[in-house]
Formats: C-alpha cells, sequence, structure tokens
C-alpha cells in the first residue's frame, strides 16, 4: 500500500506524520471518505468542494487548489492498483505546539489512503438491519457544527460505543432539541405516504454527498421528497426506513428501538432506490486510468 503525504508517497510502514501535528492532538483538520467503483472515483468533485467548505469554516487553508487535490486522489487510487475501494482524503492543521493557537502551525498537511472498506455484513442489505437511538446527542450547531467533517469526530465515536454496547452496529442519533438528526455515520431516510423523508441539515445532519444522490434519483422516479423535523415516533411509523453514507450506501433498516417497521423487511422503494443507486456507481465517477 502507498499512501500519500504532502506530494510524496510513502509505504504504509513508512507513513507517518509528527505527533505535534494539531490533527492528532486537537482532532484540527478535516477529512473525506469516497468511494471508487469500476476504476471511477464516484462523485470526487463533490467530495472535494466539500472537504473545502469544512477547511473554510474552520479557518483552514487547504495548500491545494480543487484540481490538485482531484489529482492527489486519482494518483493515489492508480499508485495501489484500486478498481473499487475506499478513499480517506485528510488536511491537518500541520506541526504546531503544545498550545491550541492554529496559527502557530504554518504547514497544513494533505493525507490520502486508498483501500477497502466494509462496514456491514453483506446479510444486513439483503435482510435490513436493527438499530436504536442513543443518549449521547448530535454536536450543536454552534458547537462542532455538524456539517463540518472534522477530524475531531469524538460525538460521533461516543455514540458507537453506546450502540455496540446495547448490541447494535448503528444508532439514531437525536439533536438538542430532540428531533432526529442522523445516525452515527450515516444520514437516515423513512418513506411515508409514498414520500421520502429526511431530516433537515438545520436538525444536524450531515450534507451528505449519499443523501443527495438518493434524494435525486427519488425525484427522477417520480417520489415525492421534503425534509422536514422527524421525531422518533415518525420513524417508528414509517412504511420504509433505510440509511445512506459512502461507506454504508443504502442499507435498509427493519427495526428501530424494538419497533418492526413497515412489514419488517427491506421495501420496494428502498430496493428500487439501491438498485438505482448502484447502477449510478458503476458508470459514472473520475476516471483513475485514462
Amino acid at each position: 500500500m502507498k499512501i500519500y503525504i504532502d506530494g510524496k508517497f510513502y509505504g504504509k510502514d513508512e507513513a507517518k506524520i509528527s505527533v505535534f501535528d494539531h490533527g492528532l492532538l486537537y482532532g484540527d483538520g478535516v477529512f473525506e471518505g469516497i468511494r471508487a467503483y469500476n476504476r471511477r472515483v464516484f462523485k470526487l468533485k463533490e467530495h472535494v468542494d466539500r472537504i473545502f467548505y469544512s477547511a473554510k469554516a474552520i479557518l483552514l487553508d487547504v495548500p491545494l487548489t480543487r484540481e490538485e487535490l482531484v489529482q492527489a486522489v486519482v494518483d493515489t487510487c492508480r499508485e495501489n492498483d484500486i478498481q473499487d475501494g475506499y478513499i480517506r482524503l485528510i488536511v491537518t492543521r500541520g506541526v504546531g505546539n503544545l498550545g491550541l493557537n492554529p496559527y502557530i502551525c504554518k504547514s497544513p498537511s494533505v493525507i490520502v489512503i486508498a483501500d477497502t472498506i466494509q462496514l456491514y455484513p453483506e446479510e444486513l442489505y439483503q435482510e435490513g438491519m436493527e438499530i436504536i437511538t442513543v443518549p449521547t446527542t448530535r454536536n450543536h450547531v454552534n458547537a462542532v457544527n455538524p456539517a463540518i467533517k472534522s477530524l475531531n469526530y469524538l460525538n460521533n465515536v461516543l455514540a458507537k460505543i453506546e450502540a455496540i454496547n446495547a448490541g447494535f452496529k448503528e444508532a439514531i442519533m437525536l439533536n438538542t432539541a430532540g428531533f432526529v438528526a442522523e445516525c452515527t455515520g450515516d444520514n437516515v431516510f423513512i418513506l411515508q405516504n409514498k414520500h421520502l423523508l429526511t431530516p433537515p441539515l438545520s436538525a444536524g445532519a450531515l450534507y451528505g454527498i449519499t443523501r443527495g444522490v438518493v434524494l435525486d434519483l427519488a425525484r427522477e422516479s417520480g417520489i415525492g421528497t421534503d425534509e422536514p423535523d422527524l421525531t422518533r415516533y415518525d420513524l417508528y411509523n414509517a412504511d420504509e426506513c433505510f440509511l445512506t453514507g459512502t461507506g454504508a450506501e443504502l442499507i435498509p433498516i427493519v427495526k428501530i428501538d424494538g419497533r418492526v417497521i413497515g412489514t419488517g423487511k427491506p421495501g420496494a422503494v428502498t430496493r428500487d432506490l439501491v438498485q438505482q443507486y448502484h447502477s449510478l456507481t458503476q458508470s459514472s465517477g473520475e476516471p483513475i486510468y485514462r
């Protein structure tokens, strides 16, 4: 495996950053999870745009242009002979001292890792997954805004710990007002009266790339979409439910907090959207090999 760090490639055992990098010391940085399918990087430009938006929000200057960042990702995929895989793109604040002051860090670092990922067992995609609501709430928008995909992911990690300790692989997170925000690493959708609903971004949902793709696919299929505030009551009484994320793709949910969703099996609309999404990933994206 070859890992890109600031313009050079290093073997897995040689790829290192300083212990004084504020990305390590304070979670001061941003990242993206990206997928490659069929020798193409899916929605790469959208991911690069989002990392620039996250960086702007924390006053972090990305040391490459958008075009250079795209090229760095493609080059890393090519260096690792990626056909289908997962890419982690990271921008850290860079080396500083043991104080909080980010302006001490003069040179942000760009890291690209191209590997594989499998978040959930394959049978859950066929049979559906059970999830719960956990006590840890999603960050308030005036704290670490959930729209920022920052290296400080402890909010999500704590919720994931609660889910795993309760015997589940994923969990719903509510915001401070009690509305559904998202899961620990995925956006959440429900189908209710033939309308596809997902929490608004203002509720604490991430600006999900896959979320946006699914909303587009639904509209193109003639399915009405909306982004209202949702409560657990709405989720419990949904006709269908599924999660979306770059790593997870689309995974059906068949039970939440012990309540069976719909028929207790992946619904027809969910299955259709899964098929459409997979078709799109196989036919579009930034070519790795020209």
